[in-house]
């Protein structure tokens, strides 16, 4: 019975303490020629199309990320492949913070897989009932660059009502966690 436990507590903490690597299923040579691309336009702002064609517009000015269509909510970027057994296993969390929270807190999906149609991401978000904002455009990779680069998912960005990075994931979360950095920035 101790062995069982034991092994468990093992595979559990493993599966917490890590993420999927990017160099697997080449997202790292993709996301360098994307981050060449985006040191050649100098572009700051960003637009990203969601699975259901409407655009969120992510402007990098300096150390602040804002993102325009959410003025004043904590958001919550989400870098994740639908490959990725850990960005999975974080789904029914997210979904719960974005139910509890949904008045000042927003998660989005930034998918960094390419050659995946929006019918195919729409049909993984509805499989696994994502009640947020999903995107999938070759405008993610250079989103990526930008605030990471994203060496390893899942990695999320926990930005604040300011448009400041207040906090940083790398690997499974606990939700508590999360809540717990919720609530900081709406007591700030």
């Amino acid at each position: 019975m101790q062995f069982k436990t034991l092994a468990f507590l093992s595979i559990l903490s493993i599966l917490f303490f890590t993420g999927c690597s990017s160099e697997d299923k080449k997202t790292a040579q993709e996301s360098q020629n994307s981050h060449e691309s985006s040191i050649q336009s100098s572009k700051k702002e960003i637009k990203l199309s969601t699975i259901d064609n409407k655009n969120i517009t992510i402007i990098k000015e300096n150390e602040k990320i804002i993102i325009k269509e959410y003025p004043n909510k904590i958001v919550l970027l989400n870098f994740f492949a639908t490959w990725c057994p850990p960005c999975k296993a974080e789904i029914p969390n997210l979904i719960d913070l974005q139910n509890k929270y949904s008045k000042d807190f927003v998660v989005i999906a930034v998918l960094l897989e390419q050659g995946k149609t929006n019918e195919e991401i729409a049909s993984f978000a509805s499989d696994f009932k994502i009640n947020y904002p999903v995107t999938n455009s070759k405008s993610n990779f250079d989103l990526s660059n930008s605030i990471g680069p994203i060496k390893s998912i899942p990695t999320m960005f926990m930005i604040d009502k300011d448009s400041n990075i207040f906090q940083k994931y790398v690997g499974i979360v606990p939700v508590e966690m999360m809540e717990m950095d919720i609530n900081k920035v709406l007591k700030k």
